[in-house]
């Protein structure tokens, strides 16, 4: 909540400083006596209480002997202003090369409170806070210890990690007593108890969280806790909260967020207000932000789709996702022991994805509210049923029950032809639905993969599908191809959308060697590690080392495995095993090997397999 600056300036009669403290409503104060400027900004995009203020102090180490302020502006000598766009302008007589310090502290509560949270530097000077800051994060990085790998390889890893962990960011702040509060964006008072924003779960509840969860699980016990408080002093769970409610994608997966947590032993206090919220979410939408709660819940509930014709966009994409986040839902209630009637209803509604499936193309496929497809159908069209996205992206989005898609494809070996398709079919596309060729659509393009999108979230798991359909050798093949291909270490290392941390954690947990494809469950499935050796230190105390000292760019397939000493033949790892620590030998080789994780026993978790009779 601190930080500090260094200017270093030239031999100078005027040298500046300019504060800017932005438009859409800012005050702005001088106070020389003591070098201090204070001031707060409401600027924000909506979703926020009319008291939202961002206060901060800023103090200098040198006099000022330049201090103007401006407003909407005009440069005027007031040392106070308080209007649509207001800052200051200070300045000094400086000699060559020197260093002029400034400490700055924000605060979402008061400017009282900006004061104590600029305490947190302490009697540190600039050097000692860098060094604080450089050893904070690499503790925090050096939880996994990657070898055998090139300097760009590495560059890439940690890039992605550190990325992996700036989103959701602490919200809360430490009062005089040393009590955890925060402001509610929700409700604008200020109350007990942490809050953790700036997240859209629409990308993050992919992979991002279930990283959390793995490894540094007393954090996001923290981000839990404050979901809970959201709830309260909202009625909802967020879906893309920044800080406030925020009118943004679609989805409700607040229930992945909450549910992967509990499964993975993250476990709040107050369970009852978190299942209360949950089942809340599945029977409303947010007043005044409909991507909050379940926008067409109705539909949804009473049909089991979103039609395509209610005027509602994207309706296949929310309903594959509705479906999914009801598989959640029902995995709390068994876990919960809810009445049985509850546990019928989610787990009749987690299959809600089969409504979409249309046989003719094997695809998904927007439905009307009379019971037939959408027509005319281009799998190839952006938007409009889906999100960000087309049929050929979002036909695999049914996390929780892989062979009930296979099972409505017609088997695995059609399955597995539709999964080629996707690399098969060129980088086309429809974009009229846009009215012109957004980002995620020319990133596609240039990366030259064919209809596969990895600079977009939606599609980010398709290749370990292979996996459950016993062709692992082709997801092994692939995700090397989306690591050496889609990333790098320069400015231009990211495909696409980078969203809060989440095609960051995909990075890190595919070069580890497996993905959280479903989260709510405690499976892992197993892609193959890109480096030589992995040492991952878990928050219990544990290792888990992970070695693969045959790993080339030639050797990408994985011809045996062995866990703790055993052989090891199944497409998935459990949570437990990985938590409990030991060591993962696995032999890499040039050839796939096709006899490896093919039998029934070794896919992964199927909804409609393992629990749905």
């Amino acid at each position: 909540r601190a930080a500090m600056f260094r200017f270093t300036f030239p031999q100078n009669d005027s040298s500046f400083v300019v504060i800017d403290a932005f438009d859409k409503g800012s005050y702005i104060r001088i106070i020389p006596g003591e070098n201090k400027i204070i001031g707060y900004t409401t600027k924000n995009s909506g979703g926020v209480p009319d008291n939202f203020k961002n206060y901060f102090v800023i103090t200098f180490d040198k006099p000022f002997t330049y201090k103007y302020t401006f407003a909407d502006g005009a440069l005027k000598t007031a040392q106070e202003q308080t209007a649509d766009h207001v800052g200051a302008v200070i300045g000094f007589k400086t000699t060559k090369g020197e260093l002029v310090h400034a400490k700055v502290a924000s605060s979402f509560i008061s400017f009282e409170q900006a004061s104590l949270n600029l305490k947190e530097l302490g009697n540190d000077n600039f050097d000692q806070v860098a060094a604080k800051g450089k050893a904070a994060w690499n503790k925090v990085l050096s939880k996994i210890e990657v070898e055998g790998g090139s300097l760009d390889q590495y560059r890439t890893f940690y890039s992605c990690m550190y990325r992996s962990l700036l989103f959701p960011r602490k919200f809360y702040e430490l009062d005089a007593t040393g009590k955890i509060v925060h402001y509610s964006p929700f409700n604008g008072q200020v109350l007990p108890g942490y809050l953790y924003t700036d997240s859209g779960f629409w990308d993050t509840f992919r992979c991002l969280f279930p990283f959390l969860n793995l490894m540094y699980p007393s954090t996001n016990k923290e981000i839990q806790e404050g979901l809970i408080n959201v709830y309260k002093e909202s009625g909802f769970f967020p879906e893309w909260a920044s800080p406030g409610h925020r009118g943004c994608m679609v989805g409700n997966n607040s229930a992945s967020i909450l549910v992967d947590a509990y499964m993975k032993g993250v476990k709040v206090a107050d369970l009852e207000t978190l299942y209360k919220g949950l089942i809340h979410g599945t029977e409303n939408v947010h007043p005044t932000v409909s991507s909050t709660g379940r926008l067409g819940y109705e539909y949804y509930n009473k049909l089991g789709y979103v039609p395509y014709d209610v005027k509602i966009k994207e309706n296949a994409a929310r309903t594959l996702e509705y479906a999914y986040d009801d598989w959640c839902i029902y995995k709390l209630a068994k876990e919960l022991k809810r009445p049985k009637k509850e546990i019928d209803l989610f787990a009749k509604r987690a299959m809600n994805y089969k409504n979409l499936f249309d046989k003719e193309t094997k695809l998904m496929r927007g439905k009307n509210a009379d019971g037939k497809f959408m027509a005319p159908f281009s799998p190839l069209k952006w938007g409009d049923a889906f999100t960000e996205g087309n049929s050929w992206h979002y036909t695999w989005s049914v996390f929780h029950d892989p062979q009930g898609l296979i099972d409505l494809m017609g088997g695995k070996d059609v399955f597995v032809n539709m999964l080629d398709s996707v690399f098969a079919v060129p980088p086309v596309f429809d974009a009229s639905y846009y009215g012109q060729v957004i980002h995620e659509i020319r990133e596609m393009q240039i990366m030259n993969m064919g209809n596969y999108a990895h600079g977009n979230q939606p599609i980010q798991h398709m290749i370990y599908m292979y996996s459950y359909a016993g062709q692992p050798w082709k997801a092994q093949y692939w995700l090397r191809e989306v690591m050496n291909r889609m990333y790098t270490c320069n400015s231009d290392g990211y495909c696409g959308d980078e969203d809060n941390g989440q095609t960051s954690a995909w990075y890190v947990f595919s070069s580890l060697g497996f993905y959280p494809v479903c989260p709510g469950t405690d499976e892992y499935v197993l892609g193959a590690p890109l480096f030589k050796k992995a040492t991952v230190k878990f928050d219990n105390g544990n290792k888990l080392v992970i070695n693969a000292p045959e790993n080339s760019d030639k050797n990408r397939y994985i011809e045996t495995m062995t866990l703790n000493g055993k052989t090891y033949t199944k497409n998935y790892l459990k949570h437990a095993d990985l938590q409990n620590g030991g060591e993962i030998n696995i032999r890499m080789s040039e050839t796939p090997n096709k006899q490896r994780g093919t039998q029934k026993e070794d896919f992964p978790y199927s909804f409609s397999v393992n629990e749905k009779k």
